[in-house]
């Protein structure tokens, strides 16, 4: 059996200081370790917390992700289409539910008898954790290499290998929302084009942009295309984890996420998180177009969802409905004055520019040179 503080410790001393996760009963010691000694961001799930991970070792940290194997299928989206396509390398825990020959509730086994195909089908280089603490650092020594090289690593723990952690107090900070402000103007549903605009236009040296999947992505490029742009490929639903990460992890830079209403929809329990981590530097637009554009026009449900008021609801300090850009502008400069968690929801049209094209850089080549901008 592993010492987990001693253990712990080790990671910590490697750099390994920053942790998202889902709980697991067989996984709990390590994971009580990280909230008590490290900062931990309790994700709603898997793949949120996945891209919190990765949003902060966008901005430095290297991030451990906790779980147990059964989240591997919530997570497969970002594991395979944010980490392995940007090459944004997460170190991840999990514990082996539904082993096979090891008395186990009934919903793992069938993961438990794929879990290491799944790992291999992601690409994802892994190893079972050594019980024995030696071993167990060697182990660690060398996931660390495989990360500094740009790959995920994880490690799959057994049913006994890490000694208890005893959690200390958590005390739950009470947030509430201070501003909820409807427009009562008249609803002018801009183009997708016309408000990525006026928010690239007021993204200063300090700022950075996060454009979810999609035609968003794709028409921010054709935009302006910039070293402080990220353009979020596959990983739907993610964009505001991936920006929660980042800034958490780098409070000096300004960081807006444009999302989309299918994206959001896709992972509403994100709402929720960022809300209670609340960083001040952080910026959440959703341009609502009420479909599915990228894949032809199909239509969400947003028109049934008050977004402004859900993300009240769940204590965004602020949560404004604008219906035109000038408000969309001055919302937007309100919130750089003023630095405090912001979310900001706008119709706007269906449809895109003719011939719209992709960016011509490289996933990973958009986020090494957002890592150099942000050095």
């Amino acid at each position: 059996m592993i010492n987990t503080k001693k253990f712990g410790d080790e990671m910590k001393a490697l750099g390994f200081d920053f942790y998202s996760g889902v709980p697991c009963s067989f996984l709990k010691a390590l994971i009580n370790y990280a909230i008590n000694e490290c900062d931990y961001v309790m994700a709603a799930n898997e793949g949120d917390a996945v891209a919190v991970a990765s949003g902060a070792r966008i901005g430095g940290k290297k991030s451990v992700v906790l779980m147990q194997n059964s989240g591997l299928t919530n997570a497969t989206s970002p594991l395979t289409s944010l980490n392995f396509t940007f090459k944004l390398p997460v170190l991840g825990f999990f514990r082996l539910r539904g082993e096979p020959g090891v008395k186990d509730e009934p919903q793992h086994e069938l993961t438990g008898q794929i879990t290491e195909k799944m790992l291999a089908l992601m690409r994802i280089e892994w190893a079972y954790l050594a019980e024995d603490e030696q071993a167990a650092s060697e182990q660690l020594r060398q996931a660390t290499i495989h990360i500094e090289e740009g790959r995920t690593f994880f490690f799959v723990v057994k049913k006994g290998t890490f000694g208890d952690v005893k959690l200390n107090p958590q005390p739950l900070k009470h947030v509430a929302n201070i501003k909820l402000k409807k427009s009562s103007g008249k609803q002018t549903l801009p183009i997708r084009t016309q408000a990525l605009k006026a928010i690239s236009g007021l993204a200063d040296q300090e700022t950075v942009l996060l454009a979810t999947t999609g035609k968003t992505g794709r028409e921010l490029f054709e935009v302006e295309d910039k070293p402080n742009n990220l353009y979020m490929v596959g990983s739907m639903g993610c964009i505001s984890s991936l920006g929660l990460g980042l800034a958490l992890a780098r409070p000096d830079k300004k960081v807006i996420v444009i999302d989309g209403d299918g994206s959001a929809l896709m992972r509403m329990g994100s709402f929720a998180t960022n809300a209670y981590y609340q960083p001040e530097n952080l910026l959440h637009i959703l341009l609502d177009n009420n479909a599915h554009d990228s894949t032809g026009g199909q239509s969400t449900v947003s028109h049934i969802v008050d977004f402004a008021s859900m993300a009240a609801t769940v204590s965004y300090p602020v949560a404004l409905q604008v219906t035109s850009l000038v408000e969309l502008e001055e919302a937007i400069i309100q919130w750089k004055n003023m630095s405090q968690l912001t979310f900001i929801h706008l119709r706007i049209s269906q449809g895109s520019p003719p011939e719209l094209g992709r960016p011509t850089v490289k996933p990973f080549e958009v986020k090494e040179r957002l890592i150099k901008f942000m050095a």
